[in-house]
């Protein structure tokens, strides 16, 4: 598995030849994972089909026994993951809208473990406004 790093800033690292690379390491799992959490189905204009449906399946009143499913589906999807999960957690702040995911893998390289830790901000868009908020809709 090779996988380009991103900078601190979640660009794209380039101009250190072999070294923008993670190469069959659990660090390029690692990444892989906060990368699809942070895809929203419908974003990525070549292929409108991948991602997390974030606004279908995730945002809602009450969703959380739904949404970790449609996250954990996400996680296993990530090429070098080996099921199952060692562990999962979610937390949402409604008032603020951010979800955190923290999760273990296994990794198919050497079965080394990973823990990733990332968090998806759903300010504003649509279901998420602060209209919906007040009504009890949305997250």
């Amino acid at each position: 598995m090779r996988y380009r790093k991103l900078t601190a800033s979640g660009d794209y690292s380039f101009g250190h030849k072999t070294n923008d690379f993670f190469v069959n390491v659990p660090a390029a799992v690692a990444q892989a994972i906060q990368t699809a959490l942070r895809l929203i189905q419908g974003e990525w204009f070549l292929d409108n089909t991948v991602g997390v449906p974030y606004f279908t399946q995730v945002l809602g009143y009450n969703t959380q026994s739904l949404y970790d499913n449609v996250i954990k589906q996400a996680i296993l999807s990530v090429q070098g993951v080996v099921a199952p999960l060692v562990s999962y957690s979610s937390s949402l702040n409604p008032t603020t809208r951010f979800l955190r995911i923290t999760v273990t893998v296994n990794t198919a390289f050497s079965g080394q473990t990973v823990t990733v830790t990332t968090g998806i901000s759903f300010q504003g868009g649509y279901g998420v406004g602060g209209y919906g908020a007040q009504q009890g809709y949305g997250l």
